[in-house]
């Protein structure tokens, strides 16, 4: 019987004493070709694998720490690929106790030297709050915004709504503007379920020292305000949706689900002034709600602005109606505040030259103009 070919040693062994040459019907020459063959198929599995892979790398954006789907205008990413991406970066962004800061960014707001530059920037001038963009996730509701955020910064996260287009600006109350709200605070209810607690910020709201000192250790839901009566607890505060800080828990998550189906009950107004309805409902109390409301004096905006410049912590370019009346005096906020931080401590205090553009007076005529052209 003919040994097979990997035990032949006869060949191979120099201290055979064999002198003749193998004859050509040995299994040695026959098998060679056949062997020859299957490597041939495995390189060209190997090249067309590698081939596959590049091809499959070219439809993910890389980022300093992650990887995240591109945008499709064709349609958006399965819902497994995005929750395991938004599981990521939340989890590379979060503090110690789960604790992440959020907003969310349209092209409209992401072009070069709109308001995505004046947020971060405020992070850089703050007093202590240059390590808090450690923490930041800037949720992009469009293509070019998610490119521009992984220009700019190390967490972004690309939440996709099928049919929706999201990238212009969209203006106060319009069905795009109340679109957008609602599916914020559909997002927002998902990052509650997964564990996380957020501060949810505006990106007009200007950063300028660090907030969570002054946030009330036992509420599940604190949220500032246009308008602030002098207590925490007074439900008759007017609280604006674009600064909130909630924490991960069972009574949180049931009051978002509860906010969300009441837009069913109130159709046709945002989220702020749903929450306003609410607010007193029976069933707050029933799920156990402990909902504060933010001092204006640490959480200020161009509505009722902090007047105190060694005790504010943000400032939010509210009551303001137009990108390009926003961006105005949002510049002046931030050189108002470099210029307090070089005056000598011993000099008169500064004040905010703002709103110029911005007034709730301004939001009423441009508000009552677009409702006449509507």
């Amino acid at each position: 019987m003919t040994k097979p070919f990997f035990s032949r040693s006869s060949p191979l062994n120099v201290s055979s004493k064999m002198t003749t040459p193998v004859p050509a019907e040995s299994p040695f020459y026959c098998r060679r070709p056949g062997f020859f063959r299957f490597l041939v198929v495995i390189v060209v599995v190997a090249v067309v694998s590698c081939f596959c892979l590049q091809k499959a790398a070219d439809s993910w954006i890389p980022s300093a720490a992650h990887v995240f789907p591109i945008f499709d205008y064709g349609g958006s990413p399965s819902s497994d690929s995005e929750e395991y991406s938004l599981e990521r970066v939340l989890k590379d962004a979060s503090m110690q106790d789960n604790s992440v800061i959020l907003t969310t960014l349209n092209e409209a707001w992401a072009a070069p030297n709109s308001v995505i530059d004046l947020f971060l920037e405020s992070f850089r001038v703050g007093e202590q709050t240059r390590h808090l963009l450690n923490h930041l996730v800037i949720v992009s509701l469009d293509g070019k915004a998610f490119s521009r955020c992984l220009a700019v910064h190390s967490h972004c996260f690309a939440l996709v709504t099928e049919g929706v287009d999201f990238s212009r600006e969209a203006y106060f109350m319009t069905p795009d503007y109340l679109t957008m709200m609602w599916r914020r605070i559909d997002f927002l209810q998902s990052v509650l379920e997964m564990g996380y607690n957020f501060l949810f910020t505006d990106a007009d709201v200007m950063w300028f020292r660090d907030p969570f000192p002054h946030f009330h250790p036992d509420a599940d839901f604190q949220i500032a305000c246009d308008h602030f009566r002098g207590r925490s607890d007074d439900i008759e505060n007017k609280p604006n949706g674009g600064f909130k800080f909630v924490r991960s828990n069972n009574r949180s998550i049931e009051f978002y689900k509860f906010w969300h189906s009441s837009h069913e009950t109130y159709p046709g107004l945002h989220d702020q002034d749903v929450l306003n309805k609410i607010k007193k409902d029976p069933f707050i109390r029933e799920i156990g709600l402990k909902l504060r409301f933010l001092d204006t004096t640490y959480f200020g905006g161009f509505c009722e602005p902090s007047e105190d410049l060694y005790k504010v912590c943000t400032m939010h370019a509210n009551c303001c109606f137009g990108l390009n009346s926003k961006l105005h005096d949002l510049r002046i906020m931030l050189e108002d505040w470099k210029k307090f931080l070089s005056s000598p401590s011993s000099s008169e205090s500064y004040g905010w030259t703002v709103p110029q553009n911005c007034s709730l007076d301004s939001l009423r005529l441009d508000f009552n103009n677009q409702t006449q052209q509507g």
